[in-house]
């Protein structure tokens, strides 16, 4: 069966799985259910929407041939935004995707993710290997600049309106809000969930699929992006003219070096 392709902007109704912990995750997909299929999942404050629908990937995924499959992460989009950081450590993150996969029955997916969603992607390749084919990786890492953020400011400013004195703290706050419908306490507790393990991705054991890395020019983790894509052994990078991290998405470079590097049908 084969599904109209919709315009830009437009979302299908999302369809919720519960993740083993009781939460419901929104997927949306577009395409033919035949197709070879990409999972697209977002970064930290932003949607599938934001980050997949409105900068051109959907559409240029559809039209290449593939089946998107995208994700609202919990704490964002139409997905259940709990305010315990317990419920948003790695492990609940990468089980949210297993569990998508599983409901939609799809053994094996080419994976596209940026930010915090290349950043689970890291971790969903090197734990489930099987279940990756490979995967474009957009503005990895992603964990350093969360530790960053001032929990206690942004949980203040979220609860009671406290302004924020840190600068980067008030860029995440402003980032977050900029999105409609994101919760930011449970953003800040997001953030503080990812300081309960290991955030960073570990260059010591990475994914062995294929692998391609892309970075904006004048992202601040430019550098860091380019020796993880060092150090894995089938990983390729691409820099992304003249865009920093929040911009990097609607790239038409980004986006033709990834329908190239999956393979258009």
């Amino acid at each position: 069966m084969t599904a109209a392709i919709p315009a830009l902007t437009e979302m299908p109704s999302p369809q919720y799985v519960m993740s083993a912990d009781g939460r419901r995750i929104a997927t949306y997909t577009w395409g033919d259910e035949d197709a070879p299929t990409v999972l697209c999942v977002h970064g930290f404050a932003s949607s599938c929407r934001d980050n997949w629908v409105m900068t051109g990937w959907v559409r240029d995924l559809t039209r290449a041939g593939f089946r998107v499959l995208g994700v609202d992460q919990r704490g964002h989009g139409a997905s259940d935004k709990p305010h315990e950081a317990s419920a948003f450590g790695m492990d609940a993150l990468v089980d949210d995707l297993v569990t998508v996969l599983d409901t939609y029955l799809l053994d094996t997916v080419h994976y596209a993710g940026y930010s915090l969603g290349a950043r689970v992607g890291w971790q969903v390749a090197v734990q489930v290997p099987d279940r990756i084919d490979r995967a474009v990786l957009g503005g990895i890492p992603d964990g350093r600049p969360l530790a960053r953020l001032q929990i206690e400011q942004a949980r203040a400013y979220a609860e009671h309106g406290t302004p924020v004195e840190d600068k980067v703290t008030w860029n995440y706050c402003t980032l977050a809000e900029r999105v409609p419908g994101n919760d930011l306490r449970a953003l800040v507790a997001l953030a503080e969930g990812m300081r309960l393990g290991d955030s960073d991705p570990d260059p010591a054991n990475p994914p062995l699929q294929p692998i391609l890395f892309a970075t904006g020019s004048e992202d601040a983790i430019l550098e860091r992006s380019k020796l993880l894509a060092d150090a894995t052994p089938n990983g390729t990078f691409v820099e992304l003219p003249d865009r920093h991290h929040f911009n990097a998405p609607g790239s038409r470079v980004f986006r033709q070096a990834a329908v190239e590097f999956f393979g258009a049908v």
